[in-house]
C-alpha cells in the first residue's frame, strides 16, 4: 500500500514556485496544439474546411481564456455558490484553486464558436479536433490531482489503496488516476481512432466525447470522495455524476441530429 508524499511543488525558489498542475496545463495546452495542427492536416482532404493552419494558433488564445473563465465560473456555480454568494471578491483568487471541468467545457464550446463565426468555419469541424486532442490535457491534469492530493478517493481495503496524510490515514482508491486512465488514455484512443477514419464525419468525435467522458466520469465518481459541501443528491449522485449525465443525454440528441442530416 502506497503512502502518498509527492510535492506539489516541482522547485520552490522562495520568491517563485512551479507546481506540477501548472506544468499539466502548459503542457496540455502545448501538446494538444502540435497534435491539432497535425490532425487539421489531415482532416482538410476529407472535409473540404477552408482553414488557414496558422490561425490554430489563435484559437489557442480563445481556449486558454475559455477554459480558465468557463472553469472557474462553472466552479462558483456548481460546486460552492453559496460560498462565493458570500464572498464575492474570492471568485478571483483563481490561484487557491477551484476549477471545473464542466464549466471549462462550457467555455471551450462558447469560445469556439465565437472564433468559429469570426472566421467562417464550420463549429463543430473544430470542437473535433478539440475534442481528439482534449484528453491529453485531461490526462495531464488528473495526474496533477494525485501529485497535489486533491479530489481523493474513497476508503477502501483494495491492495492498490493510497494513503493521503494530509487527509487521513486511511487507504482511499487513487481515483485521480482511475480518471487519467479513462478519461485521459482510453478516451484518446476511441476520439482518435474516429477522427482517423477515412469515412469521418463532421461532428462525430464531438458527440462521442460527450458520451464517453460523461460514461467514464460517472464510474469515476463511484470511487471519488464527494465534495464536502455538496455531499449526494437524492444519496446517490454527486454533482460530477449529474454534469456528466447531462453531457452524455446532449451527445446522444447531436448524435442522433447529425446521423438524420447525413441520410438527408
Amino acid at each position: 500500500m502506497f503512502t502518498h508524499n509527492l510535492d506539489p511543488l516541482l522547485f520552490d525558489f522562495g520568491f517563485f514556485a512551479i507546481r506540477w498542475y501548472s506544468l499539466a496545463y502548459i503542457f496540455g495546452i502545448f501538446i494538444g496544439w502540435w497534435y491539432g495542427k497535425i490532425l487539421i492536416k489531415r482532416r482538410f482532404k476529407f472535409t473540404g474546411q477552408a482553414f488557414e493552419l496558422k490561425e490554430f494558433d489563435e484559437i489557442i488564445s480563445y481556449l486558454i481564456i475559455s477554459i480558465i473563465i468557463g472553469g472557474r465560473i462553472g466552479y462558483v456555480i456548481f460546486y460552492n455558490l453559496n460560498y462565493f454568494l458570500l464572498n464575492p471578491l474570492d471568485i478571483f483568487k483563481i490561484w487557491e484553486g477551484g476549477m471545473s471541468f464542466h464549466g471549462a467545457l462550457i467555455g471551450i464550446v462558447i469560445g469556439t464558436y465565437f472564433f468559429s463565426i469570426k472566421k467562417n468555419i464550420n463549429t463543430f469541424f473544430l470542437l473535433d479536433i478539440i475534442a481528439s486532442v482534449a484528453p491529453i490535457g485531461i490526462f495531464l491534469g488528473r495526474i496533477a490531482n494525485f501529485i497535489n492530493g486533491e479530489l481523493v478517493g474513497k476508503v477502501t481495503t483494495k491492495s492498490w489503496g493510497v494513503i493521503f496524510p494530509s487527509i487521513d490515514m486511511l487507504p482511499r482508491h487513487p481515483s485521480q488516476l482511475y480518471e487519467a486512465i479513462l478519461e485521459g488514455l482510453v478516451l484518446f484512443i476511441i476520439i482518435n481512432i474516429s477522427i482517423n477514419k477515412r469515412n469521418y464525419k463532421i461532428g462525430h468525435c464531438s458527440t462521442l466525447f460527450l458520451i464517453y467522458y460523461g460514461i467514464f466520469r460517472i464510474f469515476s465518481e463511484i470511487f471519488r470522495q464527494p465534495d464536502p459541501q455538496l455531499g449526494y443528491f437524492f444519496g446517490f449522485f454527486s454533482m460530477g455524476s449529474i454534469l456528466s449525465l447531462s453531457m452524455i443525454l446532449i451527445g446522444v440528441i447531436l448524435q442522433y441530429y447529425f446521423k438524420k442530416k447525413d441520410e438527408n
